[in-house]
């Protein structure tokens, strides 16, 4: 198993880099989240996985340990192959397709391509406990939470009960709402009202 490449970026697309490290060039699949964030570097350290199947080995790079965590949960569901889970991951953003399922939300799932109802249905029921379990284990949510104050936020509302979750998407809510606000106890109050 190749855990991770660290080299140059020879080639770009949306779809695919080709990474030399030390004169090696490997052909790796990304998704549009991964190429977002490395569209503008020379180098980088792409997180792996190697797909190997009859007929095709298939490298899949990550920018994130999150993103590449939720892609072999994703690829573990039936009828959900890689290229459909890089799919999912080039429509939505990894906290999106994590919020999407721990809070049953079958619609967003169904709106990207490839994905419909029952795969949708499928994809909830089998990985909603999964999920929920990968987030305690540190994959980061979203860099709208980067501050101290919306940490000690978010573990304040984690620790009064509110699935973590749900507690991040209220505080983004009222950090969305009140881009100013300063004051700690404020804005759990206010992320409490809003749930």
């Amino acid at each position: 198993m190749i855990a991770y490449l660290n080299g140059k970026l020879a080639y770009k697309s949306p779809a695919l880099v080709h990474l030399d490290v030390n004169g090696i060039g490997y052909e790796v699949q990304i998704s549009l989240n991964t190429y977002s964030r490395i569209q503008d570097m020379e180098s980088c350290k792409l997180l792996t996985f190697l797909q190997i199947k009859e007929d095709a080995h298939t490298l899949y790079g990550f920018f994130e340990e999150a993103e590449r965590s939720l892609f072999l949960l994703l690829i573990s569901v039936s009828g959900v192959g890689a290229s459909t889970a890089r799919m999912m991951l080039s429509s939505l953003q990894p906290e999106d397709i994590q919020r999407a399922i721990m809070m049953e939300n079958e619609r967003m799932l169904e709106s990207i391509k490839g994905i419909g109802a029952k795969t949708a249905k499928r994809i909830i029921l089998e990985l909603k406990d999964k999920v929920g379990k990968i987030k305690e284990t540190g994959i980061h949510l979203s860099a709208a939470v980067n501050n101290t104050m919306q940490e000690d936020a978010l573990n304040a509302l984690v620790t009064l009960g509110i699935t973590r979750n749900m507690a991040e998407s209220a505080i983004q809510k009222v950090m969305k709402n009140e881009p100013l606000l300063q004051n700690l106890e404020e804005l759990i109050k206010k992320a409490l009202k809003s749930l």
